[in-house]
């Protein structure tokens, strides 16, 4: 790669907006750009925003090195059920684990529970006549004439995707594999997914669920990185591009090819990887970081300054076993839509205008009303200064939409029914996040709000002011902060080895053994990403629990991960952390009871280099508003108008303060003044 290549960007694709960071390493000069979002194909609207940044910056397509992208494509494939036409084939008697799933109520008081079809029907769902038991001994080989037969009725089904997951595969893939080189031999062309490769699990209908999924999104995201590779190739030649995994890091286009189920939660986890940098540099170890766009608030929390990583998370009620990190996502954001329903009650959201048609303030035909639309009418917003004053709001539609569709059904004039939008989107926000902190038995007064995203600064404090919290932190360019927690990631792969054994001395040389393994399998896809050697890093984990339990708590095997053969001193180290974690989580611990190793998993990341960045003001910093008065509290006021570039001392609310793609509300009762690393700081005043 040419070192005359200088331009970092990551970009974070929403459902309204495609956000951008763009990072000039030799100058160390930070922008940030939005552009909408290309629902049709997203990589048009991706490109678009490239090419408007280097017209903009002043850089040649050129001289991008590296392209770092989240990306929602996987996940809406998922939500809309865009999937490609799949066969499973698994261990014969084990076709309906699919179907069968998990004897667990998510509604405990519903009379009628919601049951989705399977993502394979049965009719293709093929049973294959072999067996390995749990210790990975064959029951019943695999034969010639059992593969004949599948491929036989394979032929008829005429699949765009194939799933294998056969029982205990994770033990020995053996099975899997000679099955998978007969299938590719008589479907070259199609994609393929073996459980061995992409969940090497215990668990079996959670095995199946993620290389079924895997296998129907591979068509869909193939596709998709193909145009945008072709664009970039075009375009930008020489561009390295990174997609963003649900772990936080980053992989190469082949790996999301293979192995796309890892992008689920590929957009959110850029706001969390942000959010975790935030609390280091300003020394707040406990955050709730809320990102509010157009289409959803993503909520991630951190506690004693890191984010919990789970084994396993769901989409769409669909278990996913792989890491991920812990997010909470609903569907409230700047374009989720308001509605009267027949029992005159007022609701807002999940249903969302994206970017088309958008809200009806966009001029783009919408007719439905938004959250958008509430904050133009209730003066919150400056139609004339929106996106920097790339677009003009229509203030007067916005309000008519109101005054048709919420205020007349409720007997309300178009103001009051604006604030009433806001208060039952406020609310569904902070409910979100009480949730999210009240799991985990936290209490919100213990934490500060921070609060990113296009649309979030407007409803940062009322939500604080919901949950109790006191301190509303607002970043440098917060409505692209996604994309500057991209921006900064590493390359990431996580692997894992399922073997149930006793967490006893008598074990360390099967632990010895698989540590090697995922040792040497982590350095060989960092080898193959072309990561320096000493740009390498390694962190093992172990899944555990008491025997007899039904879940397994992870552990860091901190002692391990410098490459350390485990020994019994590392091994008792591992143990008291176990139980110390479990005391902590469920308030009990029982170390005189046997403990059951699960699991081993090893994070082997690649550090990428980094560019000391400095933050570039964004248009209109030199600009000069005036007061405007505001709807609050059911009545007009007037509220200070302050360019966020121009701000050197306190404000106290009510006030607006607005930059290029953003702008922030501080309620009366609040301060707002600067803090480090170009933030906005907002406490509640005494009373």
């Amino acid at each position: 790669m040419s070192s005359q290549r200088h331009i970092r960007i990551g970009i974070d694709i929403g459902g309204t907006f495609t956000d951008l960071q763009i990072l000039d390493e030799r100058t160390g000069a930070l922008h940030s750009l939005k552009t909408p979002t290309t629902p049709e194909d997203p990589s048009t609207g991706l490109m678009a925003g490239i090419e408007a940044a280097a017209a903009r910056y002043g850089f040649a397509l050129a001289d991008i090195r590296l392209l770092l992208h989240g990306t929602t494509i996987a996940t809406n494939a998922v939500l809309e059920r865009r999937l490609a036409r799949g066969v499973l084939l698994t261990t014969a008697g084990f076709e309906d684990v699919l179907e069968i799933g998990r004897h667990t109520r998510r509604d405990i008081y519903g009379l009628k529970q919601k049951v989705e079809p399977p993502l394979v029907p049965r009719d293709r769902r093929l049973g294959v006549a072999e067996r390995l038991r749990g210790d990975g001994s064959v029951e019943t080989a695999l034969g010639e004439a059992a593969i004949g037969s599948v491929l036989e009725r394979l032929h008829a089904l005429e699949p765009e995707a194939i799933a294998i997951c056969l029982l205990n595969a994770h033990v020995d893939p053996v099975h899997e594999q000679r099955l998978s080189e007969h299938v590719r031999a008589a479907f070259p062309d199609l994609p393929l997914s073996l459980s061995s490769e992409v969940s090497p699990e215990i668990r079996e209908y959670e095995r199946s669920s993620t290389t079924v999924l895997n296998a129907l999104l591979m068509p869909v995201v193939g596709r998709y990185i193909g145009r945008l590779r072709q664009r970039l190739a075009e375009r930008a030649p020489g561009a390295r591009l990174l997609l963003v995994q649900s772990n936080g890091g980053v992989c190469s286009p082949e790996m999301a090819a293979r192995q796309p189920v890892r992008l689920l939660l590929s957009g959110p986890s850029g706001g969390a990887l942000a959010t975790l940098r935030a609390a280091e540099a300003l020394g707040r170890p406990n955050l709730v970081g809320g990102d509010m766009g157009g289409t959803s608030y993503d909520i991630c929390v951190v506690q004693g300054g890191q984010v919990t990583l789970m084994t396993q998370g769901e989409i769409d009620g669909l278990p996913v076993r792989l890491p991920m990190i812990e997010i909470r996502t609903i569907g409230s954001g700047g374009g989720s839509l308001a509605a009267v329903d027949a029992g005159g009650r007022l609701t807002v959201g999940p249903r969302s205008a994206g970017s088309t048609p958008g809200p009806v303030c966009y001029r783009r035909g919408g007719t439905e009303p938004a959250v958008t639309d509430a904050n133009i009418v209730l003066g919150r917003l400056d139609g004339r200064f929106f996106l920097g004053g790339a677009m003009a709001l229509d203030t007067e539609g916005a309000r008519e939409a109101i005054a048709d569709r919420v205020a007349r059904p409720l007997g309300l004039g178009a103001e009051e029914a604006a604030e009433g939008m806001l208060t039952v989107v406020n609310n569904a926000l902070a409910s979100a996040a009480r949730l999210s902190l009240f799991e985990k038995g936290l209490d919100p007064r213990d934490f500060s709000l921070l609060s990113f995203g296009g649309a979030g600064g407007l409803h940062a404090i009322p939500v604080a002011e919901e949950l109790g919290i006191g301190e509303v932190i607002f970043p440098a360019d917060a409505s692209t902060f996604s994309a500057f927690g991209i921006l900064h990631s590493n390359i990431v792969h996580d692997v894992a080895r399922s073997r149930v054994m006793p967490a006893l001395a008598e074990s360390l040389p099967r632990i010895a053994e698989s540590c090697a393994a995922l040792r040497e399998q982590g350095d060989a896809m960092l080898e193959a990403d072309g990561v320096p050697a000493e740009q390498r890093r390694f962190a093992l984990s172990a899944d555990l629990r008491y025997r007899g339990q039904a879940f397994e708590l992870v552990v860091p095997w901190a002692a391990l991960g410098d490459g350390a053969t485990p020994d019994e001193t590392a091994l008792a180290a591992l143990l008291a952390e176990f139980h110390r974690t479990h005391e902590r989580r469920f308030s009990y611990c029982n170390p005189d009871a046997p403990v059951e190793l699960v699991a081993l998993r090893l994070t082997a990341t690649g550090i990428l280099p980094r560019a000391e960045a400095v933050r570039r003001p964004g248009l209109g910093a030199d600009r000069q508003p005036e007061a405007r008065r505001i709807f609050l509290g059911g009545c007009w006021q007037e509220a200070a108008v302050h360019q966020r570039e121009q701000i050197t001392g306190p404000v106290e609310g009510p006030a607006l303060i607005e930059e290029e793609y953003t702008t922030a509300f501080i309620a009366p009762g609040w301060r707002c003044a600067p803090g480090p690393d170009g933030t906005l700081i907002a406490r509640r005043l005494e009373a």
